[in-house]
This record gives structure tokens, sequence and C-alpha cells, in this order.
């Protein structure tokens, strides 16, 4: 059973540095090894699908972190299961960084995933904390600074990889997690859990929720298929930039940065969707994820149209990632961590499929194969979105 939810708490400024800051960083640890695909290729002797399973499982390794683990917050103090999950990503991120083959390398990668899901208790944190009237604003403050870590870390990775090599990367996350473990620990605000049941019967109610809420279902599949064609890039730029352009994990790493503009366009959308229907905003950030894969398609020896694209491609992404955001958490805060991990399971469920597809592609057809999967995967998502837009109108249901 539950409780009703307790009056949310004030969320002073600082706080949500602290949080957005946390959540940057922490997200980083996912992305760092995908600038550095065709290095560790070379370290280990191995073809580019095969490194491409270092990604894959990163990301399946979240997902099943966010299953597992996240939904608990509902029902434990969501400070000191942080404060425990901090321990087991540093020794991850050592194990990753002294790998001695690829397999090593694989399985450290999973569990750097699977604990690296601090973000996904600091967004319903954030959701919690604020202000009905502002939670769209503060979510969006929240997403920015996971988007910021989702980029930069390629840039901050590629370019310590070109002049240290790609094991460095692993060491000096480390000592990242180290000192954010001692900020949360000092600075981070206790929230009460809401669930009085037992875990199973915590686990059990996510199938309601997923029977009960058409909202979330078509949230959690726009979702997924996004971040698959977003994935799909991602594991393969580094090969393209080696092939196209003859240049290394620091070039492939600064796309993240041009990237980067997303983050100014999330911080808007996330005040545009206090005001604004989700999901007719939207129809637009899908159509600009499509419009990015059209762009990459005629743009695989142009540097210029390659950066055009990744701008397109971060701002439809996290956009649309935002909007889903907004219409999942609306309602039902007692449930929010578990309507989370229903959300994130799918859509990091997509960006492993992306990865595994994408790297696939790669390795038969090139460039020409993965640009093709973006613009039949984004399509296909419009396509249902756009099917499904006059039954998903906000209404009274709980979600």
């Amino acid at each position: 059973m539950t409780n009703s939810p307790e009056r949310p708490s004030t969320l002073t400024p600082f706080t949500l540095w602290v949080m957005t800051i946390t959540t940057g960083l922490v997200i980083a640890n996912i992305y760092y090894n995908q600038p550095l695909l065709d290095d560790i290729a070379k370290t280990f002797g191995v073809t580019s699908a095969k490194a491409g399973q270092v990604a894959m499982l990163t990301q399946i390794g979240y997902a099943l972190g966010i299953f597992l683990v996240v939904p608990m917050a509902d029902m434990l103090n969501r400070k000191r299961m942080m404060i425990i999950d901090f321990g087991f990503m540093v020794i991850a991120l050592l194990l990753t960084a002294i790998a001695p083959n690829i397999n090593a390398l694989i399985i450290a990668s999973f569990f750097i995933g699977v604990s690296s899901i601090i973000p996904q208790f600091m967004l319903p944190m954030a959701a919690h904390l604020a202000q009905a009237h502002e939670r769209g604003k503060t979510i969006g403050f929240v997403q920015t600074g996971l988007l910021i870590g989702i980029l930069l870390s390629r840039t901050l990775s590629g370019f310590i990889a070109a002049h240290y090599g790609w094991r460095s990367v692993f060491y000096i996350a480390a000592a990242l997690m180290l000192v954010m473990w001692g900020l949360v620990y000092r600075l981070l605000p206790e929230v009460q859990p809401t669930y009085k049941g037992t875990y199973k019967s915590l686990m059990l109610s996510i199938t309601g929720l997923i029977k009960d809420n058409r909202h979330l279902r078509l949230a959690a599949l726009r979702g997924a298929s996004c971040f698959a064609c977003f994935s799909a890039f991602w594991s393969t730029i580094a090969f393209l930039v080696k092939q196209n352009f003859n240049m290394g994990s620091d070039v492939a790493g600064l796309f993240g940065l041009a990237g980067a503009f997303g983050a100014l366009a999330v911080s808007r959308v996330g005040r545009l969707t206090d005001k604004v229907n989700p999901y007719k905003l939207a129809t637009y950030t899908i159509a600009i994820l499509l419009l990015s894969f059209v762009v990459y398609y005629f743009s695989g020896y142009s540097l210029v149209g390659m950066v055009v694209g990744v701008i397109l491609m971060d701002m439809g992404l996290q956009a649309t990632h935002l909007c889903n955001q907004a219409i999942i958490f609306a309602n039902n805060a007692a449930a929010r961590n578990r309507i989370n991990t229903v959300y994130m399971v799918s859509y990091f469920g997509g960006g492993a499929i992306g990865t595994f597809f994408g790297t696939q592609l790669w390795y038969r057809y090139q460039w020409t194969g993965v640009c093709i999967l973006g613009i039949a995967v984004s399509a296909l998502t419009l396509i249902l979105h756009l099917n499904n837009q006059e039954t998903l109108q906000p209404d009274s249901t709980t979600v």
C-alpha cells in the first residue's frame, strides 16, 4: 500500500545546483567509452562490432540498475542509497581502467552502467521538491545538467584519451566520483520514502502502472525509439571520424561540445511544458530529430554538416525527453520513482538496441546504414506519435 505523499520541501537554488552537477558528472560515466571505441578496438585487436559491445553493455547495465534498484527509492532513504551506490561506482570505474582484455572490459563496463543510476534518483527528487507551478522548469534545469554531462563527457574522454590513453579516462572518472560522494553526503537533503509495502509488492505495482497508464506507455516508446537513434550515432561516430576524416578520439569527442548547444533549448522547453501542451510540443521535437539524420545522410564527408546534425539531434532528443518527463511526472507523486523506472528502462533499453544495430550496420554498410536506421526509426516514431495524439491529450487519468 502507499501513504499519501508528503508536502514538498522548499527547493533552494543551492540545493538544485548540487543536484544538477551531481546528475551531470554521474551520467557522464555511461558515455565516456563511446568516442574511445576505435582506440579500444585497436588496443585489444578486435572488430568495431565487438568493441561496440562495451557501449551496448554499459547501457544494458544502466537499464537493469534502473529497473532493479531505482524503484526502491520509493520505500528506502534516497540519500543513503546514493551514498552506497557511489562506492560501487568507484570500484566499477577502476576495474574498467585496469581491464586486461576486451571481455573483462565489457563486464566492468556493464557494472559501470548498473551503478551509475544516481541521476534517476535526482530527477524524481527534483520533481518532488519543486513547487507544482515550477515543476517543468525545475526538471528542465536538472535535465540541462544531465545533457551537458552526456555531451561533454565525450569531449572530455576524447581529449584525455588522445593525450594520455583511454584508460586514464576511467581513473579520472573514479576520482571525480569520490569528490561527488563527499558533496552528496554533506549537502543533499533527506527525502523520506512514501511507500510502505514490500519490495515484491513494489515491483509488482510497476505492472499496474504500465497497464493503467497509456500516457506512460507511449512516452516510454517515444523515448526508447528516439534514444535508439541517438545511440546509433554516438556508437559509430568514432569510426566515421577515423575513416572519412582520418582524425582521432579527440575530434569525435568534440562533436559532444557542439551538441551542448542543445542544452540551451532544453531549459527553454522546460519552461514551455509548464505553459504549452507537451504532446503538441513533442511533435516538433521529434521532427527535429528526424531532420538531423537527413542532414547526416548528406554530410558523411562534411565536418560542418556533421556539426549542424549534432546540434539538431541533441535538441530534438533532449527536448522530446523533457516533454515525456513533464507528462509522466505530472501526477502520482508517491510513485514517481517507479514511473521513472518504467520510462528510463525503456529509454536505455532503446539505447542499447540502437547501439547494437548501429555498430552492426556500420560494420556492414558504413555510414549510409547508420543514417537510414536513424531516419527510419525517427520517422516511425513521429507517425506513431501523430496517430495517438488524439487519445493522449491530458485528461483526468492519474499518471
